[in-house]
């Protein structure tokens, strides 16, 4: 296998492996959804390097989206993330950790850019994947009703924040009743 093919896959899995743990140590559910939704992501890369695009693809969709959504509904709906809680990294170390992240991500795109991979021709075909057979049927035949969900998706956020919203609505009626 080549350097960098093995480079990013034990990376992408020991992102994986200390989100995985950062997960579960966290006390904020809040917290612990976002280490949740890294972890996904990593395990999505993962499955991408493995040639496996489909999975990955279906990764990220169905589990660092739609559940990730499920379970920020109910951790909203049971006002279980408190304010005070949200800081369970410190102010230096997250600094730290986004500063690395982001040299990273820098060191990558200039990787990329210095590159520069020919461009097909036309007479180099591309080749059908399950992401292509999947991304075709969906965005042609399945169009209407990949739409209709996401608008349902975006009206059940807009009436859990309302629903959440709600339960707060007497505590901020008594502190601004003195009209």
């Amino acid at each position: 296998m080549p350097l960098f093919y093995t480079f990013h896959f034990y990376l992408f899995g020991i992102i994986a492996i200390a989100s995985a743990i950062a997960f579960v140590t966290r006390e904020s559910p809040v917290a612990a959804a976002l280490w949740l939704v890294n972890t996904m992501f990593a395990l999505a890369a993962l499955y991408v390097m493995l040639d496996a695009h489909f999975i990955g693809v279906i990764q990220v969709l169905v589990y660092a989206g739609a559940i990730m959504v499920v379970f920020l509904f109910v951790v909203m709906l049971l006002n279980l993330g408190h304010a005070g809680e949200a800081r369970d990294v410190g102010a230096w170390r997250g600094r730290l950790a986004a500063g690395a992240v982001g040299v990273v991500l820098v060191a990558q795109l200039l990787t990329m850019l210095r590159l520069r991979l020919p461009e097909p021709g036309p007479d180099v075909a591309v080749p059908a994947n399950a992401v292509t057979a999947v991304a075709e049927s969906l965005f042609s035949e399945n169009l209407v009703a990949f739409e209709l969900t996401s608008v349902l998706l975006l009206a059940a956020i807009v009436g859990a924040v309302v629903l959440a919203r709600r339960g707060d609505a007497p505590g901020r009626a008594e502190q601004g009743g003195g009209r």
